[in-house]
């Protein structure tokens, strides 16, 4: 696949600026709550300008293929706080919006809505709190670590960060590549 195609596809889900590049994410960090073991990895947030009108999870499903995070399920986000101790996840949102708290129940609220992709790395807590009717999504995770868990009760807190320490870190961003802001952003500890 060529740099123009994936450009395209950038474009499309709106996550390219004016100037384009691709646009600069948000970050955010939580602390361990006793309950969600959170990370000291921030989640990246890529917030999408103006999304087009073609097949957005195509399009997504795409991206993080070639970026090396295969897309491996559509849905949306329980609607109970969980955590992942073995996997970093990526989730881009093809369709509608959700309020998701991330970090746990003392952490914070973000709307989600069509275009924006949302990394979260091994630990951190999300749940979803309301969404549109039609809110979907794509979700990837690096090669790796297909086999993915869920984790949510206290007990399970020690030999969960036991685990999270051992995820090993994407070789790419799913959005950027390469290059992308994940990778300065992850690698840098």
């Amino acid at each position: 696949m060529t740099g123009q195609m994936i450009e395209d596809y950038l474009a499309e889900l709106g996550l390219i600026d004016d100037a384009g590049n691709v646009v600069t994410p948000e970050t955010y960090t939580f602390d361990d709550d006793g309950t969600i073991p959170n990370s000291p990895l921030p989640v990246v947030l890529y917030r999408s300008i103006t999304p087009g009108r073609g097949d957005l999870a195509e399009h997504l499903e795409t991206l993080f293929d070639i970026n090396a995070w295969p897309a491996q399920w559509r849905g949306n986000v329980f609607d109970y706080h969980h955590y992942h101790s073995v996997a970093h996840e990526v989730l881009g949102i093809f369709s509608g919006w959700a309020r998701l708290r991330l970090g746990g129940e003392a952490g914070q609220d973000v709307e989600v809505k069509a275009g924006d992709v949302i990394i979260l790395p091994a630990g951190t807590g999300h749940c979803c709190l309301d969404a549109s009717d039609d809110f979907q999504l794509v979700a990837g995770y690096p090669p790796d670590q297909q086999q993915w868990d869920i984790c949510r009760d206290a007990t399970e807190h020690d030999a969960a960060t036991k685990r999270i320490a051992q995820v090993p870190m994407p070789s790419r961003d799913p959005v950027g590549g390469e290059g992308g802001a994940l990778i300065g952003l992850w690698h840098v500890r």
